[in-house]
């Protein structure tokens, strides 16, 4: 009799616990009121809620199902086992249990509005529809059924129409969690960055910390070139997520931007720490490039020689191997890595451009003048190319060709100061040139007259 006294004062202080969000300690007395008396229904669905509550969601459907076992007609456990199998993707096994309930009692509401979330996420959006308008008939202000609409309409590229749907969310319930983050991404996608950040903001505090809300708040930062407002939400998930790897990533994209190469090479550091096989799209190019910047090229070279090993069709590893082997004063295997990308990709102008420099260096400026020209040819308001192919021709003497590419340089760019500069200067570059080959020719006249 005491150990069936003690099982239910365990029962009311995990309930008490519970209304404190104390869970960890809730779970400790439910599981211990359990061990005594393991065929109470209502406790192992506690138990499950628990459970859920710390993210175990595995755990709690086992939990539910055996509280099913105890009282199979408990709809609401089998609401909240169907939700956690649609947690992890279960989903077959999740529109069973619902299909079931409705089928016994066809008045259920949450039946048919667990469904709409489901079949949005399968992309069955016609039967999303059909189980919305079911529900409405049963529960026309069901915020659950509005807001899963909202986003089978947002998926379907429907912005206008959901973010009624998330709207009328906000009429029935203002304190709806996630609401205002999809309506905030709505207006994203609309282009009304500054709606979209008021509808963070009022989502935040009403979840203040979380970094989720914080990330978005950071690229809309982003998007307006706030830099430093960006890096300073960024670091805000880091404080409250040190192991946050996409606060991380981004940061240390920021700061490569911003031509900090010590700071983002602390960032790429410590995804590599935490997550050896990160998969961000240009990881290794951006971690290497950090590199490059802090004029480590042989660490610079090792890793992009191992990126482009892994990955051959890396455009992007080929292009900045290349140039760190060109500071590395390695002209003929940084050519060949060009040459590599040139292979694939007859017209990239980056890599005509780079493999000319290449020419270049060898005093070969008809050959590196050649690719600047397909480089033009490729991207026509590629002033880099235009500016080298300006130079190389008055290495050839070809002054009336260095004009014309001049004019054409300017008319792709007029407000370009250092063309504008080389233009007021063409004179005298010319006369420099002019004068070099003069003397040039002079002193083979005099060597042959020995």
């Amino acid at each position: 009799m005491n150990d069936w006294f003690d099982a239910e004062q365990r029962v009311e202080r995990a309930q008490q616990l519970s209304e404190s969000h104390r869970w960890e300690e809730a779970l400790r007395e439910i599981e211990a009121a359990l061990e005594i008396n393991p065929n109470n229904a209502s406790w192992h669905a506690h138990h499950g809620f628990l459970l859920d509550e710390l993210g175990r969601t595995e755990e709690a459907i086992r939990a539910y199902r055996q509280s099913l076992d105890l009282d199979p007609d408990d709809a609401e456990v089998s609401i909240a086992l169907g939700v956690d199998l649609a947690k992890l993707e279960r989903f077959s096994e999740a529109l069973n249990i619902f299909e079931e309930l409705a089928r016994q009692d066809s008045d259920f509401e949450p039946a048919y509005c667990n469904r709409i979330s489901i079949y949005t996420l399968l992309g069955r959006h016609d039967q999303a529809e059909e189980m919305f308008y079911l529900s409405q008939e049963l529960e026309p202000d069901c915020p659950h059924c509005f807001f899963h609409i909202g986003s089978s309409l947002a998926t379907r590229g429907q912005t206008e129409r959901a973010l009624y749907c998330w709207n009328r969310v906000l009429q029935i319930d203002p304190q709806y969690p996630g609401v205002r983050q999809n309506i905030a991404r709505a207006h994203r996608v609309q282009g009304k960055p500054e709606i979209a950040k008021q509808h963070l903001l009022a989502e935040l505090r009403e979840d203040p910390g979380n970094p989720d809300l914080i990330f978005e708040l950071a690229e809309l930062a982003l998007e307006a070139s706030d830099f430093e407002s960006a890096r300073s939400k960024f670091e805000q998930i880091l404080d409250l997520e040190p192991d946050n790897l996409d606060a991380h990533f981004e940061l240390a994209r920021l700061e490569l931007a911003l031509e900090e190469p010590a700071k983002a090479l602390e960032h790429f550091q410590a995804i590599m720490a935490m997550d050896p096989n990160s998969d961000f799209p240009g990881f290794d190019v951006r971690y290497a490039e950090a590199l490059v910047h802090l004029e480590r090229y042989e660490d610079a070279r090792k890793h992009l020689e191992d990126t482009a090993h892994r990955n051959e069709d890396d455009v992007s590893a080929k292009l900045l191997l290349g140039n760190t082997l060109l500071a590395l004063d390695k002209g003929e295997l940084a050519a060949d890595q060009f040459r590599k990308v040139l292979a694939t990709e007859p017209q990239h102008p980056v890599a005509h451009h780079h493999l000319a420099v290449c020419f270049f260096k060898r005093r070969e400026y008809q050959r590196g003048l050649e690719h600047c020209l397909e480089a033009v040819k490729a991207q026509p308001n590629y002033i880099l190319a235009q500016y080298k192919a300006i130079l190389a021709h008055l290495e050839l003497g070809q002054y009336r060709q260095a004009k014309a590419m001049l004019t054409i340089a300017l008319q792709t760019d007029p407000s370009n100061t250092m063309l504008q500069d080389f233009s007021r200067k063409f004179w005298r570059l010319r006369l420099r040139y002019m004068s070099r080959h003069f003397l040039a020719f002079f002193a083979g006249f005099f060597v042959k007259r020995g």
